[in-house]
């Protein structure tokens, strides 16, 4: 490139030379003292090969016939620089004959000189333009090579090698070829550290990923905040567990319900059943059929508890017909007949004896009352006041949350049952107030006259389940005691 420009140079500064005025040479007929611009620009082309003896123009006066030898021509650029001095005005001898046919000659000389310069100049345009055009090609090359590493193995397609073309002799070109080769010789390093890593990444799915710290603290916090949120939760269960208990056992009734409801459908009964038009029935006496009811008791410093009983025992004892146990107290309300002895009351573990006498086999009404205050007690059998007594476990509250079991007597909370005491027959309309009734409501219940529920414990069907045989059956005691 830098000789191109230096040809380019030299042209431009050679062409006013060979046109500018011509001048005598010193000693001529008109005492010029300036040689022809023409040689001057000659002898600064070809250097100190030129002929320095003077050529006159046309028409001007011919200064010797001398034949001008011819010049030597040259193979190298054109701005070589000159080894021997302009020529000067002693070589000039004055116009000679045959003047015009030597400057002629000159002329001839000197164009051929201009043309093999052109041609020279044509050559080396030709071969920069080759170089050129191969540096651009080896660009692209190098380019497309520098985006196939950058986009991996996929972007990979055929090659081609252009990389001997031609001879690389520019030391700018040289440079930036250079610098090219090293950037992407770096960038493809960058590439092949990175790979090993990406690979890694993608077969290794057992190693866990290394977390910026921020994301860690983060992680950290929540799961603090979930820690407190587990306790909280946790303490909050532990505050609601009577709650959720209860709740528990009003689903659980009311599934009881639903059941009863599609056993009636599955056997036939269309006709409408009240709640307490049941019964329980053990048939056998033993330590594992028994009734439980489902609701919890509060605590009481008075109650009524009234029911139909019918024994099948035999003669041998009425047994236990209810029992109540609480926690550290498994005689905190039984109603017992064991052998011949009489029916009595048991309220924590003191005693007092019934007047009351239950024929086998035969329906019987049931009340028994009781305050806290002074241990008053009171029995009805059918409505009729039987007897009545004071200190039984005089100023004793009746403890809550406890278990109530029909047929069985308890020796530990809800268990431990004992066959000589159990109940043989039958149990319907067990319902228990927090108050004494009066006499008047009691034969009301017994007559069928007054029908009253227990406001405490009513008689309902979803609110008693039975155990180890015992069964509940639909039964109405007013209507069996009319066709009676």
């Amino acid at each position: 490139m830098l000789a191109f420009l230096g040809a380019v140079i030299c042209i431009i500064a050679s062409v006013p030379l060979a046109a500018g005025p011509a001048r005598a040479l010193p000693g001529g007929p008109d005492n010029a003292s300036a040689a022809p611009g023409p040689q001057r620009g000659l002898s600064a082309l070809h250097g100190a090969g030129s002929p320095a003896g003077p050529s006159a123009l046309p028409g001007a006066p011919v200064a010797s016939a001398r034949p001008l030898p011819p010049a030597p021509l040259f193979s190298r650029f054109l701005c070589t620089p000159l080894a021997a001095a302009c020529p000067s005005s002693s070589s000039s001898s004055g116009p000679e004959p045959g003047g015009a046919g030597g400057a002629a000659a000159a002329e001839r000389e000197e164009l051929l000189l201009l043309q093999s310069a052109a041609e020279q100049l044509r050559q080396t345009a030709l071969q920069q333009e080759a170089r050129i055009r191969a540096d651009r090609d080896t660009i692209r090359e190098l380019t497309g090579k520098l985006a196939r590493c950058e986009g991996g193995p996929q972007a990979a397609g055929p090659r081609r090698d252009t990389m001997a073309d031609g001879a690389w002799d520019s030391p700018a070109l040289v440079l930036e070829l250079e610098d090219a080769v090293r950037a992407l010789r770096d960038r493809i390093e960058r590439i092949e550290q990175e790979l090993p890593a990406r690979v890694n990444l993608s077969t290794a799915p057992a190693s866990a990923p290394v977390m910026p710290t921020a994301l860690n603290s983060k992680m950290d916090e929540l799961e603090g905040q979930l820690l407190a949120k587990v306790l909280a939760l946790e303490k909050e269960r532990a505050a609601l567990s009577h709650g959720s208990q209860r709740q528990r056992q009003e689903v659980e009734k009311e599934l009881d319900v639903l059941q009863g409801r599609v056993a009636e459908l599955e056997h036939g009964s269309s006709a409408y059943s009240p709640p307490d038009a049941f019964k329980v029935s053990i048939p056998i006496r033993n330590n594992y059929m028994y009734a439980r009811v489902r609701k919890a008791l509060p605590e009481l410093y008075a109650f009524t508890v009234c029911m139909w009983l019918r024994s099948r025992s035999g003669g041998t004892g009425q047994g236990t017909p209810f029992s109540y146990s609480v926690p550290g107290q498994a005689n905190e309300i039984v109603l017992l007949e064991a052998g011949h002895e009489p029916l009595e009351l048991l309220i924590n573990d003191k005693v007092a004896q019934l007047p009351l006498s239950l024929k086998e086999s035969n329906w019987h009404h049931i009340c028994i009352s009781w305050t806290t205050r002074d241990g008053l007690w009171s029995a009805y059998q059918d409505g009729e006041l039987r007897g009545s007594g004071e200190n039984l476990a005089a100023w004793h509250p009746i403890k809550p949350h406890g278990v109530l079991i029909l047929g069985q007597e308890q020796d530990t909370l809800g268990g431990r049952f004992d066959a000589t005491q159990a109940f043989v027959g039958d149990i319907a309309q067990f319902n228990l107030w927090d108050h004494a009734l009066t006499p008047a409501q009691v034969l009301g219940i017994a007559n069928c006259t007054g029908p009253l529920l227990g406001n405490v414990l009513p008689w309902e069907d979803k609110l008693v389940e039975a155990f180890g045989g015992a069964t509940k059956d639909p039964f109405d005691v007013c209507k069996a005691r009319a066709k009676a």
